[in-house]
């Protein structure tokens, strides 16, 4: 066995490289059963970070690409759709037919089997008069009408000159050859529209809307309507759940067609509840005090399906972790699937069913990747069929990783806050004697999600130099509750930041870590918190901002529907505030601000533009503060090309190692 080499925290060489994260990690989203088959959405950095349908055929057999090959310098399919700015939901196959939105064009395709050419079922799509780069239409969120030969989804339509935001609606299109008015409308007036969900004997359609200024996980309405033989609404849509002030998710048709099943956060806890049809009543199935449901950023999430008759397989999270459950929606059982068959997962994702036995999911754990898994009930037996980082089963690298701590620490107003805590470790060094480690304080985007705890390269490049990271699930974050969501209401920049300072203080109260070397970093709204909590308060001594935020009313005036009213709930309305606004944003209190900050930004980012990114860092170099800046042609809101993913990385790492950490790294 190799000596351990003693170096300083900070300064350690690692195995797990940002090449490796860049290259030979994959995204792996949306799993699916059709016919016998299983199917996956992967996102492939080294392909321009594509979206590829995959299929698994037969148990046993090799994944194929079910969309077209890649091929380098030529056009390729990406199946992925920008509907309501950050997209999901742009695929459903059915009857071994697959059916996608294709990122490069804007249209939705129809495909006959592996290897199939495709075809279109829309016109194409010409670039909006409004907003330039985005195509007319936009598609999203589909099912298939196979009694009526149509897709029904969420179309984005960006056509009409006159309007600032484009029109969503409910609609359908016909699935055969494209005609010149392929789109007819099922419903319209609301400001968004998700989840369409068709009955098995496909005489009534359910579905999800909302309004300025809700989010999904604000305030949502669930909507019942019959259809005629052509498959137009009879009459008004009925409410049959939600509103201003409850959220519901995912409304999912029992086998029988009599009862629907949705997700409601009535009670302050998103639990499973069913409509019956016949008594017009809503019952909770398995009430407790646990989430059952999650943030609707994207199209397609699933977080259960129905197995068998009256029975329901559900992922929920209780206390930042996540468990997979059977429940009896006729007795009201619950059975913990996770403790019963011993899984190793802490994270579940797109949890689907077929027959009585397959349970198929997205699955994670601290030092688990991301895992495409069926589980099968009759025996408990569980079978990965595709991980996103296939480095993680070399003992050189797991030998590396950090197990995550949850943790609590008490923060303003004597209120908790939670976080996951992962210490340095590498077999291969042992720190200098009398030294503590340096922290990185991670703030995860939203501000409406979670830190979650699939094992991530991207934190174990740090723990592995000898650096702590604290994953910070500060007020507002999802998990625990709508009364910890709601913490944020109107205290954006100001309870995210407290919390991710107390955090920090909190671990280098216990000795953990040296405060004296504390930094922080985040994407998006992350982004914003960590300029927030450089600029407002006097703790970090530098950080990284991803293409964050730091003019919150430039934000309120220039980015996409679905977040244009966001604002709203997490400052107040805009411009009645105008002055809490400023009082809120990085960029109008950089005088005082000397810590170093380095920004990686998306040329094409429409969430937040460069120029939020550009005009902080103006002001800071007036200030003469370091600062560094990476502007990545190609990319939006969030990076997939994977040498622009290797370079934010370790420019990253050099910044903190050369500005704060003064150390010499042995890279």
């Amino acid at each position: 066995m190799r000596a351990r080499r003693t170096a300083a925290y900070g300064s350690w060489k690692s195995p797990i490289t940002a090449a490796m994260i860049g290259e030979q990690t994959i995204g792996l989203s949306e799993a699916r059963f059709d016919s016998g088959k299983i199917y996956w959405l992967e996102s492939r950095p080294r392909e321009n970070g594509r979206n590829a349908i995959v299929c698994r055929p037969a148990a046993g057999a090799p994944t194929q690409d079910f969309t077209a090959e890649y091929r380098a310098g030529r056009d390729y399919y990406n199946v992925r759709t920008g509907v309501h700015g950050y997209g999901g939901g742009a695929w459903i196959v059915c009857s071994g037919v697959a059916y996608f939105s294709n990122y490069s064009d804007g249209r939705l395709y129809r495909q006959d089997g592996i290897g199939a050419a495709a075809v279109p079922l829309t016109l194409p799509a010409s670039l909006s008069p409004v907003r330039g780069r985005d195509f007319q239409r936009k598609y999203a969120d589909g099912v298939i009408d196979q009694l009526r030969g149509r897709w029904i989804g969420v179309c984005e339509d960006h056509a009409n000159p006159r309007n600032k935001y484009p029109d969503n609606r409910l609609v359908a299109i016909a699935i055969g050859a494209p005609s010149l008015d392929p789109v007819r409308i099922l419903a319209s007036g609301h400001d968004f529209y998700s989840s369409p969900r068709l009955s098995p004997d496909g005489r009534r359609l359910a579905w999800l809307a909302w309004d300025h200024p809700n989010m999904p996980w604000t305030g949502t309405t669930l909507y019942l309507a019959e259809l005629d033989q052509v498959g137009l609404p009879v009459a008004e849509p009925t409410a049959i759940a939600g509103g201003a002030t409850e959220s519901i998710f995912q409304p999912e048709w029992a086998a029988d067609g009599a009862t629907l099943y949705f997700v409601s956060d009535r009670t302050g806890w998103w639990n499973l509840y069913a409509y019956d049809l016949r008594s017009k009543s809503s019952r909770p199935l398995a009430p407790r005090a646990a989430e059952f449901g999650q943030a609707q950023w994207l199209f397609g999430m699933a977080t259960y399906a129905p197995v068998g008759r009256g029975q329901i397989v559900a992922a929920y999270t209780d206390k930042g972790l996540g468990r997979l459950a059977l429940i009896d929606t006729a007795a009201g059982a619950f059975t913990d699937l996770s403790s019963k068959f011993n899984l190793p997962y802490t994270d579940f994702f797109s949890v689907r069913c077929a027959g009585v036995d397959q349970v198929l999911f997205r699955g994670g754990a601290p030092d688990i990747p991301a895992s495409i898994v069926v589980l099968h009930l009759n025996s408990g037996r569980h079978e990965v069929l595709k991980k996103a980082i296939a480095v993680a089963d070399d003992p050189s690298i797991s030998a590396c990783f950090s197990k995550a701590k949850p943790i609590g620490f008490r923060t303003t107003k004597g209120n908790t806050a939670f976080g996951l805590y992962y210490a340095p470790t590498n077999p291969a060094y042992r720190p200098l004697r009398e030294t503590k480690p340096p922290l990185l304080v991670k703030c995860h985007g939203g501000p409406t999600a979670a830190a979650g705890t699939t094992l991530d390269l991207k934190i174990q490049f740090w723990t592995s130099r000898g650096i702590a990271v604290l994953d910070v699930n500060y007020g507002g974050s999802t998990g625990y509750g709508r009364t910890y969501r709601d913490r944020l209401h109107l205290q954006w920049g100001v309870v995210d930041v407290d919390d991710c300072v107390d955090g920090a203080r909190h671990l280098a109260r216990l000795g953990k870590v040296d405060k004296r070397y504390s930094v922080i970093s985040g994407g998006s709204a992350g982004g914003y918190t960590t300029l927030a909590a450089l600029t407002f308060r006097d703790y970090f001594q530098g950080g990284a901002s991803y293409y964050g935020v730091s003019d919150v009313s430039a934000l309120a005036k220039d980015t996409h529907k679905f977040e244009s009213r966001y604002l709203d709930w997490l400052i107040g309305p805009y411009p009645e505030e105008k002055s809490r606004y400023r009082a809120r944003s990085p960029v109008f209190h950089t005088r005082g601000l000397s810590k170093p900050i380095i920004f990686f930004q998306g040329e094409d980012d429409r969430v937040v533009p460069p120029n939020q990114t550009e005009k902080m860092i103006r002001a800071l170099r007036r200030n003469r503060t370091p600062v560094g800046y990476f502007l990545f042609a190609g990319e939006d809101h969030g990076f997939r090309k994977s040498e622009n993913i290797r370079r934010a990385i370790e420019a990253e790492l050099y910044f903190y190692a050369f500005e704060i950490f003064r150390v010499e790294l042995n890279y």
